[in-house]
This record gives C-alpha cells, structure tokens and sequence, in this order.
C-alpha cells in the first residue's frame, strides 16, 4: 500500500531525513512513526504528574514549622 506526501514541506522534510540517514522514504516514515508513538506512550499523564506533585508537597513539608492558619491569618489574605 502506497502512502502519498501531498503536503510539499512534509515531503522535503522526509526526503532530507532519508538524505541524512542514508536510507529509503519508506524507512524513514517508519522510523518517524515508530519514535512518535514512543514519545507519545512515555509521557506521564497529567493525573500521575499531579499524583506525584501532591506527594513530594506531603514529603517536604513540615507541619509543626508552619504557622496556624487561624481567622485573622486567612482574613489577610483576603486584604488588598
């Protein structure tokens, strides 16, 4: 099955990759192909990043360091 570049600037970028890698047309959409889904499976999900997020928060902080968060304590941060 044939796959056809219609877009011009697609072309040339794949053409010139093939010119750099020494290799055919057909190799180098296989090898972009393959390294975008690599990409695209390796990346976190925005739920496991604010999972981990939230973690090291809990990790690094230090409750009896802090300062009760009374009413006048939130009050002021209401204040302009």
């Amino acid at each position: 099955m044939a796959i056809h570049l219609r877009n011009p600037e697609t072309e040339a970028l794949a053409r010139k990759l093939a010119a750099r890698l020494k290799t055919s047309l057909t190799e180098v959409g296989h090898i972009a192909l393959v390294h975008e889904l690599e990409r695209l499976e390796a990346r976190v999900s925005l739920v496991d990043r604010t999972r981990e997020y939230a973690r090291a928060l809990r990790t690094s902080g230090d409750p009896s360091r802090g300062l009760p968060a009374d009413k006048d304590f939130i009050d002021s941060l209401y204040e302009d």
